[in-house]
């Protein structure tokens, strides 16, 4: 991975480490809103949902449009897309992980099997 993707990868996690950023875009995720509309489940002023558009925005999560005087903000995808290639190179490791669980819990089963039945 070259150090640019890098460091939009480490921009992108550490800006989803919030869970009220987290929040924003889930909502974003239904459609475009404006910073009252995103403020509205918070407990929190809209200055401090501004502070947090703007980390979304620096991190490339969501951009604001311009319809008359709304300036609706929307979730952008490529930020996400590249959280998800990244995690997609670890798909492997993950099911290969799942495949021996998985082996094992039937050997356990098996074995559980053939004692209840020598108990007859």
């Amino acid at each position: 991975m070259n150090n640019m993707a890098s460091n939009s990868l480490d921009l992108t996690f550490a800006t989803l480490a919030d869970p009220t950023r987290r929040a924003i875009l889930a909502r974003l995720a239904s459609g475009e809103a404006t910073v009252k509309e995103l403020a509205e489940p918070f407990d929190m002023s809209q200055a401090a949902i501004s502070k947090h558009l703007k980390v979304l925005e620096r991190a490339g999560l969501i951009s604001s449009g311009q319809d008359a005087q709304r300036r609706p903000r929307r979730i952008e995808a490529k930020p996400l897309a590249e959280v998800a290639d990244y995690l997609e190179e670890y798909r492997g490791f993950w099911e290969a992980g799942f495949q021996r669980l998985d082996a094992y819990l039937q050997q356990l089963q098996a074995t559980n099997d053939s004692k209840e039945g020598s108990d007859d």
